[in-house]
């Protein structure tokens, strides 16, 4: 098992696909306690993008430890990024821990003459800079170095990462 952490330096905004009314356009994706995380499925799709970098002529880590899509599953398994269970049992008890997790940013689409265009705002939930856990499963023990050394390629993820937000580093625990 590979045990890394996710620490972001920035707002960093995962979407859920749905907004909050008039209020926010876009809000972060939440466990049923309310707590954001990052899917394992994402953290696996920016992962294998980075062994793909590194190791695109290495055909059997990829299929192996992702698999191929639509035909066949890898053998490696991605959890989900989250809060340690310590933090969330406090979040769990203070709404207002909880409520200081997130911040609404605005944005608006500048035209070409240099002025905001019409309808343009959106505002957008995202959380404040936190670090998750997350953990890769079933990872054969010859490919260990090369998903690690893939692990350190992702710098950022999510919303607006081109923008600044999102911005990480994947540490391997124990890893120096």
């Amino acid at each position: 098992m590979i045990n890394y952490s996710i620490k972001f330096y920035t707002y960093w905004h995962m979407s859920s696909g749905l907004g909050a009314g008039a209020d926010v356009d876009s809000v972060v994706i939440k466990d049923e306690n309310g707590v954001p995380f990052i899917p394992g499925k994402t953290l696996k799709g920016l992962i294998r993008e980075g062994a793909e970098l590194l190791f695109g002529d290495r055909v059997d880590f990829i299929k192996s430890c992702f698999g191929e899509e639509g035909t066949i599953l890898g053998d490696c398994h991605f959890s989900n990024g989250e809060l340690t269970l310590d933090v969330q049992k406090e979040l769990k008890k203070n709404a207002k821990l909880k409520k200081g997790l997130f911040h609404q940013i605005a944005s608006t689409k500048i035209g070409d003459n240099g002025i905001a265009e019409e309808k343009s705002l959106r505002e957008i939930e995202v959380v404040v800079p936190i670090t998750l856990q997350a953990t890769i499963k079933n990872c054969p023990e010859s490919y260990k170095k090369m998903m690690i050394e893939s692990l350190k390629t992702v710098k950022r993820m999510g919303l607006n990462r081109s923008r600044g937000l999102g911005r990480c580093d994947l540490v391997v625990k124990g890893d120096k």
